[in-house]
């Protein structure tokens, strides 16, 4: 791993160990294992060395995630909630907000982006949540739901409607009028700390609102960018995470008198997973370049990116299933929350139909050919 993610990798393994699927059963990763990565810097890597961060490339940050992911998917996610609340405050912060802000996301406090609402949902446009100006104050009010790592979160990064437009806020979780509920059980990454959010006339400063006034859909695109790109990376985690699992189950399982991986159509499984994993691993490679050069491709490839990796996690995820039968029925194995978890990442942070549809748009501004 290079500058400046080195060691990172070892310390994620002494971390985590062997307790991925005891995390998963709990629903909870210990406070201690969020804090000292959030102290390192690790979950939002990417913050610039001026702000007390570690100033990593997309490339640099993208293959640590996939490992993370590889690991375990719900701090992968706690990891890609930190990162998006950084990259938010970042991009649409001022400096006085970059200096306040920033140092602490890459020095040890937790936070969570909110964007989802019971009636808003891949169809962000229907927000109610409003940010209201009151003299030198603003007051926020609304639900947010299914907000990733905002059980964890010292700082929730909510947006809402902003007069005409929108911003987004930076909420402490123990403000008064804040009330964090957990998800029970999710189906997949069951211990990312995914919450309801209740904010019932939560006052705060004017120094606390982000880029007032913007387009919603333009501020939550801006948002969402890191999310998916983040999710992308860690979607080749997963996969890697079922290759490995499927090839080592294959080569030393014996099936009417040889290895499993001696027969054909096993073989056929895990040359579709090596495949699903490659075709991931460059496409996440192609966005990290766009992001890391400041292409005008970066958000078409960044959407691409994040659709071909959740499907072909979910798929090979699925693959890795069947490789292993019912090795990988017992809960907490690591390709049974793999497939759990994969299919978690076609819906969030825009569901395979929006990523497809963004896509399609996308090619038909490329044709150059009239019918």
């Amino acid at each position: 791993m290079p500058e400046p993610l080195a060691g990172a990798r070892e310390l994620v393994d002494d971390l985590v160990g062997d307790r991925a699927a005891e995390w998963d059963r709990a629903g909870l990763i210990p406070d201690d294992v969020l804090r000292t990565l959030a102290a390192r810097g690790l979950l939002c890597a990417g913050v610039p060395e001026t702000f007390g961060g570690l100033g990593a490339s997309s490339a640099a940050n993208g293959e640590f995630t996939a490992y993370v992911g590889s690991r375990c998917s719900s701090l992968r996610s706690v990891m890609t909630s930190q990162g998006m609340a950084a990259w938010t405050i970042q991009r649409l912060g001022g400096p006085r907000q970059h200096a306040e802000y920033l140092p602490k996301l890459a020095g040890g406090r937790l936070a969570a982006i909110a964007f989802s609402e019971p009636e808003a949902g891949s169809d962000l446009s229907a927000m109610t949540t409003t940010i209201e100006p009151e003299g030198e104050t603003v007051v926020v009010r609304g639900q947010k739901v299914w907000t990733t790592a905002a059980h964890y979160a010292d700082l929730i990064v909510v947006v809402g409607r902003y007069g005409s437009g929108a911003a987004a806020v930076v909420v402490p979780a123990s403000a008064p009028g804040v009330t964090v509920r957990r998800v029970p059980r999710p189906s997949g990454c069951r211990a990312a700390g995914h919450a309801d959010v209740h904010l019932d006339d939560v006052r705060l400063p004017t120094s606390a609102v982000l880029g007032g006034g913007q387009p919603l859909m333009l501020l939550v695109t801006t948002a969402v960018a890191y999310g998916r790109i983040s999710v992308a990376w860690g979607c080749v985690g997963i996969l890697r995470a079922c290759l490995d699992a499927a090839g080592g189950h294959a080569r030393i399982r014996r099936q009417f008198g040889k290895p499993l991986a001696q027969h054909q159509l096993v073989g056929r499984h895990l040359a579709d997973l090596l495949t699903a994993e490659q075709i991931a691993t460059r496409v996440c490679e192609h966005a990290s370049r766009c992001w890391d050069s400041g292409s005008p491709d970066m958000v078409v490839a960044t959407v691409l990116a994040k659709q071909v990796s959740a499907v072909q996690a979910a798929r090979g995820a699925a693959t890795a299933v069947q490789v292993l039968g019912s090795a990988a029925a017992r809960e907490g194995h690591v390709v049974e929350r793999a497939y759990r978890d994969a299919k978690l990442m076609e819906l969030i942070e825009g569901s395979t139909e929006i990523c497809q549809l963004i896509l399609a748009d996308h090619a038909v501004s490329m044709s150059t050919s009239a019918s």
